[in-house]
């Protein structure tokens, strides 16, 4: 499972990940577990598109410069 989220266009992955959180869990801990995806591994790749977690608000959001 973690290979189909993990292959995606990197913002479509944002998306999803984003409602998923919004609609569905509590943690991005409980996504990944749920999802089985590497919860490093997804940190990394929407990092890499400018994006990290914010625990306050269970979402990626666009770091700021």
């Amino acid at each position: 499972m973690k290979e189909k989220y993990l292959k995606i266009d990197p913002y479509i992955l944002l998306s999803v990940v984003n409602t998923k959180l919004r609609d569905y869990y509590t943690s991005l801990q409980s996504l990944c577990d749920d999802l089985g995806i590497d919860l490093a591994l997804l940190v990394k790749r929407l990092k890499e598109i400018g994006y990290i977690y914010d625990l306050e608000n269970r979402q990626f959001k666009l770091v700021s410069n």
